[in-house]
């Protein structure tokens, strides 16, 4: 039989057995320490612990043998276990701080007490380990508190991105969350914020302290002393420590100090120097030459020789503002020695020198300022008058182009497209829904942007979302946003397009392609004004107007269970169907004009005029694809073509009206869909490219192969 002495913390303990008494050693350490008891072996492995291990680091039992060091302290390597095994091994007692994870993976700072002995020819290290996060940060914190005066101190962990913040420092940088003041978020606070970044990536990554002054975006502005050391662990960082100092009032007597002497050095400028007193202690040369006195006479001046007009009970009142303000600016009527005087501007410094108040006055002489501002005023009243009736003629122009183009940018002659104009400027100013209905090209988003425009919130903005050019996996971070960390890939926080919309209008264009999943959160925006953003537990609150737009039948997809009905009743509070242009044609001439000079510019080309015929063939032409199939057939005529007038030629549609049309009616999705396939032939199954079936169509690549998946086009079959 063989004695073993166990060392507790403080006490100390004799077993008399030749085994590990896992059972005694157990219950004594249950029943008299209220500490973490571990035993470990010569791998870092676990062989026992007692019921505050697994209390405290929320393991259970049964995953004691899979436990080690290295779940215990992530940052240890076998190297340094090794070193560490070797040191205690060889001093018996060892004490020392470190800092724990628990299975949570949250970090706390212990002391350790390990003791090395050897039973049955194996050997061990009995650890004693006793919490000591609060007590041991909070007692650093205070200390340094107390030794700096108006100092607010902040810990980063690295290891799991805790913050801890002092009040101090939430008040020196004027915030309630400490959130504000992580890396991410404080930079935006400081004028030079990408150099202050540069500082904390350097302090985070290789441990380079500083020590700078910054200067914040206020108005007015302050100045913020920050200051950051890194904490090492080994050669790791694992905590990051700074402080905050607000030092405005110095720096800005460095400033009003450093005006001083660029102003004396400017011979131009009169510079004065006075005390309290008012007495004249110092002045520029400049001084003697412009007002006529000699030196001999200023050093025996006071501010009440120079001004008759001053008492002291200004000048006390004077200088007090300028020992308040730091700088005063103000004008002044300033007296020569021979009685003239002159009208100057004068810029009043204040300066702590020696305890004393000073006053640097530096004036200028204005007198040929005012003259050209004299006659810049006079000028400006009759470029004013001059404006003023510029403005009203241009009113008047501007009622009359849209008379005639309607909304600025929607050319119009027809009466029936005139009703849905109507409709637009009945609901413009509204705060209403609106959901636009149509054929893809007829020009849904114009008609958006003339209700924004048209509307109160055309202040702000009109923030535009395609649903058919999204991924259905980012709808949701488009529109709604994401915190960092929120899914795989969100490597920074996202604003999404409702809150950029806030106050102003949000045109969600081809709603029907929204997935089912993500219409309760669209439907909650518009019942409650508020959504959460992804990874964010916060509701955020918007003020958004929204209108939607559609070539889809959105009563048979509530029908079938592809689109929500309440979602659906709430879009179509006001509707608008906007006309194809077959129903309209009345304005082919008028549009084809317009894009043919929009075109003809563009390419440097000299056409003026469209034929009859072309005309004639356009009117005959059922445009299928709408206005924007007549903007691309005419920008490809411009292409092919020469010349100054227009003539039919190639780039025209091959079915024109030539009576061989399928006159049989058909869904309008049936319609899409051959219209389409008809292009995909004339492009031989090409989708991208100037040439591409997308160009003519006019839409984007992406837009027309999920359209195609849509209604099952197949690129390799439609030319068979």
């Amino acid at each position: 039989m063989r004695n073993i002495n166990v060392f507790l913390g403080s006490q100390s303990f004799t077993i008399m057995n030749d085994s590990i008494p896992f059972d005694t050693v157990n219950q004594w350490l249950v029943e008299e320490l209220p500490y973490e008891v571990i035993w470990f072996n010569e791998n870092g492995k676990i062989v026992y612990a007692n019921n505050l291990f697994f209390k405290k680091l929320g393991y259970r039992k049964s995953e004691l043998d899979q436990l080690s060091i290295f779940d215990l302290n992530s940052t240890v390597t076998e190297e340094e276990w090794q070193e560490h095994w070797n040191s205690v091994q060889e001093n018996r007692i060892v004490n020392f701080k470190d800092t724990h994870r628990r299975k949570d993976g949250k970090l706390y700072e212990v002391e350790v007490f390990a003791q090395f002995f050897s039973n049955n020819g194996k050997s061990y290290i009995s650890a004693i380990i006793n919490e000591i996060t609060e007590s041991s940060f909070y007692r650093n914190l205070l200390n340094h508190a107390e030794r700096l005066t108006r100092v607010g101190g902040w810990k980063l962990n690295l290891q799991d991105g805790s913050l801890i913040v002092t009040e101090e420092a939430l008040k020196i940088i004027k915030v309630d969350d400490k959130e504000e003041l992580l890396p991410g978020n404080i930079i935006h606070r400081f004028k030079n914020g990408s150099e202050y970044q540069g500082l904390l990536k350097g302090l985070m990554r290789s441990a380079q302290a500083y020590d700078v002054v910054l200067e914040t975006n206020e108005k007015p502005s302050r100045y913020i002393r920050s200051a950051g050391q890194a904490i090492l662990k080994g050669k790791k960082i694992f905590k990051i420590i700074g402080a905050y100092q607000d030092v405005t009032e110095l720096q800005e007597r460095q400033n009003a100090l450093r005006l001083y002497k660029d102003i004396l050095d400017n011979a131009e400028d009169l510079v004065y120097v006075y005390n309290r007193q008012g007495k004249l202690i110092h002045y520029s040369n400049s001084v003697a030459k412009v007002l006529g006195f000699t030196r001999k006479e200023l050093d025996n001046f006071s501010i009440y020789d120079l001004d008759s007009s001053i008492t002291p009970e200004w000048w006390s009142e004077h200088m007090d503002d300028i020992a308040k303000n730091k700088v005063l600016r103000f004008e002044w009527v300033v007296g020569r020695k021979d009685g003239t005087k002159f009208q100057a501007d004068i810029t009043a410094n204040h300066i702590s020198f020696e305890g004393e108040d000073l006053n640097c006055a530096v004036i200028r002489d204005i007198t040929g300022r005012k003259q050209r501002e004299s006659d810049l005023f006079n000028a400006f009243e009759e470029i004013r008058s001059l404006k003023k009736q510029l403005e009203q003629e241009n009113e008047y122009l501007q009622t009359e182009i849209k008379r005639n183009i309607n909304f600025d940018n929607i050319i119009c002659t027809s009466e029936s497209y005139a009703k849905v104009l109507k409709e637009v400027e009945k609901v413009a100013k509204t705060d209403t829904t609106v959901l636009i209905t149509g054929e893809s090209g007829t020009g849904k988003e114009l008609l958006a942007n003339g209700i924004h425009q048209n509307s109160q919130r055309n202040q702000r903005p009109l923030i535009k979302v395609n649903m058919a050019t999204l991924p259905n996996e980012l709808i949701e971070s488009e529109l709604f946003g994401h915190k960092k960390g929120a899914f795989t890939g969100a490597t920074a926080e996202k604003i999404g397009k409702f809150s950029l919309a806030d106050e102003g209008t949000i045109f969600l264009d081809e709603i029907g392609e929204m997935p089912l999943e993500l219409q309760s959160k669209l439907l909650r925006v518009l019942q409650e004004g508020e959504f959460d953003p992804l990874g964010s537990n916060k509701t955020k609150k918007v003020d958004v107007r929204v209108i939607a737009a559609t070539n889809r039948n959105l009563d048979e997809m509530v029908e079938k269970g592809q689109f929500r009905e309440d979602l659906y009743y709430r879009l179509n509070v006001f509707p608008i169907h906007n006309i194809p242009l077959r129903e309209r044609k009345e304005d082919i001439p008028l549009l084809a004009q317009f894009f043919l000079e929009k075109y003809s510019t563009k390419a440097g080309k000299a056409f003026r005029k469209i034929s009859k015929k072309t005309i004639d063939k356009f009117m005959e032409y059922p445009f299928p694809g709408n206005i924007r199939e007549l903007e691309n057939l005419i920008e490809r005529a411009v292409i092919l073509e020469e010349g100054t007038t227009l003539f039919p030629g190639s780039w025209l549609p091959a079915n024109n009206g030539n009576g061989n049309a399928d006159t049989t009616l058909k869904t309008f999705e049936q319609v899409q869909k051959d219209h389409i396939v008809r292009v995909l032939k004339h492009t031989k199954g090409r989708v991208s490219g100037p040439n591409g079936a997308a160009s003519i169509l006019g839409m984007k690549d992406k837009t027309l192969f999920a359209k195609m998946k849509r209604l099952g086009i197949e690129r390799q079959t439609v030319y068979k």
